[in-house]
């Protein structure tokens, strides 16, 4: 799985790290970030309900290799 934080559209809504917090966090100005050695989801089933709960869609999931 290859998880895509678009920073530009990221208003620090804070709703990735609240539906998957095993892999999302919020970076020191509040944005959304990867935790350290989960860029790919470390498996956790929420990380597509985290970028559906983004309110501007700045989180894309992807199959590796798509």
């Amino acid at each position: 799985m290859h998880i895509d934080i678009d920073h530009d559209l990221c208003v620090g809504a804070g709703q990735c790290a609240l539906a998957a917090p095993s892999v999302f966090t919020q970076d020191d100005d509040g944005f959304s970030a990867l935790l350290p050695g989960r860029e790919d989801g470390g498996g956790d089933p929420m990380v597509r309900e985290a970028a559906r709960a983004c309110p501007v869609s700045a989180i894309t999931v992807s199959e590796t290799g798509s």
